[in-house]
């Protein structure tokens, strides 16, 4: 079997380069080009090692440690050794992710009883992998671009959940808890109190609300315009606020003075003294994660209650 030394080279210094890309991504480094081609250069001596008398020990894990070691040194540098050791366990993960993602395919699709015991018995060595450099070719650019979207997704979802909080809102005497996110890209205020607005979502729990403010939350835009009646005792703690969305310069809304608002983060409890809830029957959430869109304003000069 012919065996083209100079197409597993590239293929192996574009794979550890791509892998060391990856890894500056999930660590938010900015690393320049020429250090990740570098270290992917210096990965990529470990194969021509393998034609050499001293293949014996580029075989060997210590070996193969140390070749990571100097590529993650050669991309990111050394400025401490956490800073070294985040870079190195972040790499192998890349690697360990991306290598176990062809393996889990290639074994998904095709399964050799015959070869996995051979492999199981006697370890493959040298070129003859079982899985196909052609494989590893179409798929490794697959697996890359899907394990840094599952990265991104996963950090998103981290970030998102560190912005969740407990939130109570208590209307006439009546207590109701949501789970509310802490958006930045909430800015909406009443323009004569100055009062912060936080949205919130009723969809999933209409049957616990009182029946006017059900009725005003799907039916918004009539209480607007006066074509349905609002009840006497509802009238003093709605506000009509002016607002800006994607497509419309000016919109109206309806919010509601609540008895009070609490907030509960990880660190403190939070009495809201002055904020304004707008409830819709829009979902916030595609996955339900939260109910309610809170105003960051309302964190910041509150009464503090633990």
């Amino acid at each position: 079997m012919a065996i083209y030394l100079d197409i597993i080279w590239a293929l192996n210094f574009l794979f550890d380069s791509l892998l060391l890309y990856l890894t500056a991504i999930l660590l938010k480094r900015d690393v320049r080009l020429w250090r990740i081609l570098m270290g992917g250069l210096i990965g990529s001596v470990i194969i021509l090692l393998s034609i050499t008398p001293l293949h014996s020990y580029s075989s060997h894990p210590m070996v193969k440690l140390l070749f990571s070691v100097v590529m993650v040194m050669a991309a990111f540098g050394f400025k401490r050794l956490t800073y070294f050791l985040k870079g190195l366990m972040t790499f192998y993960l890349t690697t360990f992710l991306i290598g176990g993602s062809l393996i889990g395919v290639h074994y998904f699709l095709k399964f050799d009883n015959d070869l996995t015991s051979s492999v199981m018995i006697a370890s493959v060595k040298g070129f003859g992998d079982p899985i196909s450099w052609l494989f590893v070719l179409l798929g490794f650019p697959i697996a890359w671009h899907l394990s840094k979207k599952n990265m991104e997704s996963l950090e998103m979802t981290k970030i998102q959940y560190d912005s969740l909080i407990q939130v109570w809102i208590e209307i006439k005497g009546k207590k109701y808890q949501f789970k509310g996110l802490v958006d930045s890209g909430n800015q909406l205020y009443d323009p004569i109190s100055r009062m912060p607005v936080m949205f919130v979502s009723i969809k999933d729990v209409v049957d616990q609300l009182p029946k006017e403010l059900v009725r005003i939350a799907q039916n918004p835009d009539e209480a607007i315009l006066g074509k349905q009646p609002i009840h006497a005792d509802w009238e003093s703690l709605i506000k009509v606020i002016p607002s800006k969305v994607v497509g419309s310069d000016h919109q109206l809304i309806l919010a509601i003075k609540p008895d009070s608002i609490v907030l509960e983060t990880k660190e403190e409890i939070i009495d809201v003294e002055k904020g304004l809830v707008s409830f819709s029957m829009q979902q916030l959430s595609a996955d339900d994660a939260f109910q309610c869109i809170v105003h960051p304003k309302m964190l910041t000069g509150a009464k503090k209650v633990s």
